[in-house]
């Protein structure tokens, strides 16, 4: 039997909170739940310690009341159920992924140059890389699992010499798979910024940015990913419930400093395009 984690009085940033649920603005750097190498601090070792006995046990010893979860180094909005109707009621949503209207999730994220057109669709299927089995990658149709992003492009941001250099952007998931944004956007040759996996190949390209970007980009350690909105019918109530979240300090700092060294211009682009991933011969 797998050791039971234990309640550790971790700080949780609550942004609502019911007999039935919680939803938590998680920080990066925090893992979801126990896993190899990660025993203890974790999410749900702070959860068991706020909740108590509340905690739903469906997602089986390690991942009480977990209906969903972001990477480690993915900071914001994240949903926990507290008993076992929220725990079913959540989970059926969250396997719709959206297509019946009662879940929305909503990503802000900070991108490596600009993409053609303000707005877009990424569908490309993924599945783990068979070359890095810790990685995931788009592959060909009817070999993976169906994915779409949506991205729309809020902000630019301008180099030294006034070519684009990166971009703000938003993204919303038609499909929840790991790593989906990241990859995605590594596909369209977007990576996120300081994505340690997906964005190496684009490391010198921090080179082009002023000084103050360089070292918001260097202090950030993470990508540059953030779960700005969700929202989601209350699995007992039947109200519809919106979070947002404003960016963390770290990613704050970094479009700032973008902002101010770079000329970035917030002016939104219109447009619209659709990047299919490519058949592979």
């Amino acid at each position: 039997m797998p050791a039971e984690p234990r309640g550790e009085k971790l700080p949780l940033q609550v942004v609502y909170e019911d007999a039935h649920l919680i939803v938590i603005d998680k920080p990066a750097g925090l893992v979801v739940h126990p896993a190899a190498g990660h025993a203890s601090g974790t999410l749900v070792n702070a959860l068991i310690a706020h909740c108590g006995d509340s905690l739903s046990g469906i997602g089986g010893v390690k991942r009480p009341g977990i209906v969903h979860r972001l990477d480690k180094d993915t900071s914001g909005l994240l949903v926990v159920a507290k008993t076992d109707a929220a725990h079913a009621g959540l989970s059926e949503q969250f396997a719709a992924h959206g297509a019946d209207g009662r879940l929305h999730r909503a990503y802000v994220a900070l991108a490596w140059g600009v993409p053609p057109r303000g707005r877009g669709m990424i569908d490309a299927p993924l599945s783990r890389s068979k070359v890095n089995r810790l990685k995931i990658a788009v592959v060909r149709d009817g070999e993976g699992r169906h994915a779409v992003t949506h991205y729309e492009v809020l902000q630019r941001f301008d180099d030294r010499e006034g070519e684009p250099v990166a971009a703000l952007v938003r993204l919303v998931l038609e499909t929840g798979r790991t790593h989906q944004i990241r990859v995605h956007m590594a596909h369209i040759g977007h990576p996120l910024l300081a994505d340690p996996v997906y964005g190496r190949g684009f490391v010198t390209r921090a080179a082009r940015l002023g000084a103050e970007s360089q070292a918001a980009l260097d202090a950030l350690g993470r990508q540059a990913l953030h779960a700005a909105e969700l929202g989601f019918e209350h699995p007992v109530t039947g109200k519809h419930l919106e979070f947002t979240s404003q960016l963390p300090p770290d990613l704050a700092r970094l479009v700032s400093a973008l902002s101010a060294g770079n000329g970035g211009s917030q002016k939104r682009h219109s447009g619209q395009t659709s990047f299919k991933s490519r058949r592979r011969r």
